[in-house]
């Protein structure tokens, strides 16, 4: 046999020989809920304080993470060899000077901090504000040629504040895909959209509907200090805040208007900007630090020489939010983030090994990430997308974790932007293998698509699955799922109270992980890579990013 013949032999050995199927479900099977409650125990425990990004807690988390990749014997993924991928991030702590003051001619108002309106700043500096600001309501804040919507109407908001409404037009299931969110009704696009706009600032209007959480979370989740990436230079608003929709109420009538009848006005494409006759005063002083968390990168080779630098991405944040500051003595002081996501960090672990436990590796690589900062606004996977350790173009998809199942086993699966991509006939696939059904996300008008780790692979063109436990429990009557899941989201999300519960049962998320791990061997060993559904809003991104990756312009 020649050289070259040789070469060729090796590489279609190499390219055939994969695990069977009876290899995936018996390494499928060494997931297990005790192996998980372990892991959640320890990241959600006091000793790590929350898991805040740049403290001890978070380091501890990291070190956690890396020793376990290690002990799998998985090769670090990260630059220059090592476990971590530095996340530098900017902390500012924003202390409101005093209340925010609106004035329509002889006529005050005043919102106090916390009660009644949150605000920190949008600018990487010491001092923000603003100082009789012109306010302006423009309705929902959106620009979608796409759709033929335009909020603005050239109308000049540069150095004004926006009255901003939460969401997007739902009216019309034509438009704004009906009832589901898109990332125009994201309160992070209306900061963007007005930042490109010149605007100071913007007021975004709470309403536990359009929110999808009450005037609790914004509080915990803007107080104390936030983090960014280091500014690059691009367009900024001074401030980002929010107000209730009473004290919304209360600014349009200040101006002589009706908060009600100018939402309703909103609604429709000929709606124009509204100059309020108002003007808003607000002071912020602010203590910024520099600080690092890091991405925990590790990577299982693939064994196909053709696809090994191709990947498939398995992500879950390690962070939440660290400290109560100024607690009352005796009070519950810890974020623990058991559920938001030591849950997920350990299904990231416990899939982890279950590749290590297959007879032979699959075709593409396997790429795990426990990503920094999410909840600062997913730093740590923007971080990531912007500097992969695989090309973009090569990572064949992304599977997200975040806040997994505790309540027990499903006869479902959802899937959160179920009709995206091509990845949803593959979990209905592995999801069949465990005779269970998939489901769309029960809430799409919650835009939950666009708020985790998945997101900003998204924004580059990978496409991606983040999937759940579905809502029908076995043993549990119909509804119950759902009241779980409800009142879950009302007490514990972003609160204190989100630690770990010996009552919490992990066998449903034991059998998610286990077909998270199915839908990742399947993805690996495709001949052919996911794709995002014709003319969805990442498919041109996909297509920049493979060429990107194949050296082409």
């Amino acid at each position: 046999m020649t050289m070259t013949a040789m070469r060729l032999a090796i590489l279609l050995l190499g390219a055939a020989a994969g695990p069977g199927a009876e290899d995936v479900a018996r390494a499928a099977r060494t997931i297990e809920a005790p192996a998980l409650r372990a892991h959640v125990k320890f990241l959600a425990s006091d000793l790590l304080e929350g898991r805040l990004p740049g403290t001890r807690g978070d380091r501890l988390a990291r070190a956690y993470v890396a020793a376990r990749f290690e002990a799998l014997g998985l090769e670090p993924a990260a630059p220059g060899g090592g476990w971590f991928q530095e996340v530098p991030l900017v902390g500012t702590t924003s202390h409101v000077q005093g209340p925010m003051q609106f004035t329509a001619g002889d006529r005050r108002l005043a919102l106090a901090f916390g009660d009644e309106m949150m605000a920190s700043s949008g600018v990487q500096r010491e001092r923000a504000g603003w100082r009789d600001a012109e306010v302006v309501f423009v309705g929902y804040g959106i620009t979608a040629p796409e759709f033929g919507w335009d909020d603005f109407k050239g109308a000049d908001v540069k150095g004004k504040v926006l009255l901003v409404m939460n969401n997007d037009p739902e009216s019309d299931p034509a438009l704004f895909a009906g009832k589901t969110r898109l990332y125009y009704g994201r309160w992070s696009y209306k900061y963007e959209e007005a930042a490109r706009r010149g605007a100071a600032g913007v007021i975004i209007i709470h309403t536990t509907p359009s929110a999808s959480y009450p005037w609790q979370v914004v509080r915990t989740s803007w107080a104390g200090q936030k983090f960014d990436l280091p500014s690059a230079g691009g367009p900024t608003i001074e401030v980002q805040a929010w107000a209730t929709e009473a004290s919304s109420r209360a600014i349009a009538a200040l101006g002589g208007q009706d908060l009600d009848a100018l939402r309703a006005a909103a609604e429709r494409r000929d709606f124009r900007p509204v100059p309020l006759g108002v003007k808003v005063s607000l002071s912020l002083e602010n203590e910024l630090t520099r600080t690092s968390s890091a991405n925990v990168l590790a990577r299982l080779p693939g064994r196909d020489p053709r696809r090994a630098g191709e990947a498939v991405l398995y992500t879950a944040h390690h962070d939440h939010l660290g400290t109560i500051q100024g607690a009352a003595p005796g009070g519950d002081a810890i974020y623990n983030g058991a559920v938001d996501n030591a849950t997920g960090v350990a299904a990231l672990l416990e899939i982890a090994r279950a590749f290590t436990k297959l007879p032979e590796r699959p075709a593409r690589s396997v790429l795990f990430a426990a990503v920094a900062a999410e909840e600062q606004g997913t730093l740590g996977s923007d971080f990531l997308a912007q500097h992969p350790p695989v090309p973009a173009g090569r990572i064949a998809a992304v599977v997200n974790m975040d806040a997994m199942n505790v309540f027990g086993r499903t006869r479902d699966v959802t899937v959160v932007g179920y009709g995206k991509s091509s990845l949803d006939a593959d979990v209905v696939a592995v999801a069949a293998e465990q005779g269970r059904i998939v489901k769309p996300e029960s809430h799409p008008d919650r835009g939950a698509y666009y708020r985790s780790d998945h997101f900003p692979l998204a924004k580059v063109g990978v496409p991606g699955a983040y999937v759940g436990g579905g809502d029908d429990y076995l043993g549990r009557p119909a509804g119950w799922g759902e009241a779980q899941h409800e009142a879950w989201g009302r007490a514990h999300y972003h609160q204190p109270s989100d630690e770990w519960r010996d009552e919490y049962d992990l066998s449903g998320m034991a059998e998610d992980a286990q077909l998270l791990f199915r839908l990742g061997v399947r993805v690996a060993e495709a001949a052919q890579a996911p794709t995002w559904r014709a003319g969805d809003e990442f498919e041109a991104a996909r297509r920049q990013a493979v060429r990107a990756a194949a050296g082409m312009p």
